[in-house]
């Protein structure tokens, strides 16, 4: 009787295993439609934070630049005067890896800044290859002799520029007991290589972290 108990209870542990496990394998999914309101990420930041910081700061930018970049290669043929934009990446100095947003970002603001009559932006594919060559990272693009290097490398094919575009992420983090306040910056740099003046505009977004929606509550009254 007892081998028999023992048999059973080891069966029933067994289907209680499988259950659990069919449940924790089951996923589901829908497509988002426009209207809906993105995902707001419980731990990091997500496309609730990043594309908001991209679409303010690349508007600020834009709307400077048109007045207050001097230097351009040609007008189109509208007698609009179009500044060539070698984009040398994305820095992340967070305090969260941004993971596999690095690349939205870098496609974001390039698609956004390209829209505009006013701006030609270096391809990409020719922008990496070029500082592969030359064996530059963003942080060392400040220094007249990589410049040199870069717009060398790239004239070579085809591809003169007139300013770097350098977009930063920084973080800056408050604690509060098991709580936390997160203030993220997007920062776009556009340096004239010609006259080494820059331009710099910015975009932030303040986002908590809570163990609970009472503790938002006592945070912020929501």
């Amino acid at each position: 009787m007892q081998k028999r108990n023992r048999s059973l209870v080891i069966a029933l542990l067994l289907c209680t295993t499988a259950i659990l496990s069919g449940c924790r394998g089951k996923q589901y999914a829908h497509v988002l439609s426009k209207n809906d309101e993105d995902m707001v990420g419980s731990h990091e930041a997500g496309a609730e934070t990043w594309r908001p910081l991209i679409d303010e700061s690349v508007a600020r930018m834009l709307g400077r630049a048109c007045t207050d970049v001097q230097t351009v290669s040609y007008t189109n043929e509208h007698g609009t005067p179009v500044r060539k934009v070698c984009f040398v990446g994305v820095e992340n100095h967070s305090s969260e890896e941004v993971g596999d947003f690095n690349e939205q970002i870098y496609e974001h603001i390039d698609a956004l800044i390209g829209q505009s009559d006013q701006f030609r932006m270096i391809s990409r594919r020719y922008v990496e290859a070029a500082m592969v060559e030359c064996r530059c990272r963003p942080d060392v693009l400040v220094l007249p002799e990589k410049q040199r290097q870069l717009q060398a490398a790239l004239e070579r094919i085809d591809q003169p520029f007139d300013y770097l575009l350098f977009a930063k992420i920084t973080s800056g983090t408050t604690v509060s007991n098991k709580d936390y306040q997160r203030d993220y910056l997007l920062t776009l740099e556009l340096l004239d290589i010609h006259s080494g003046e820059s331009l710099k505009e910015q975009a932030e977004l303040r986002k908590g972290y809570h163990k609970s929606k009472l503790a938002a509550f006592r945070q912020y009254g929501r």
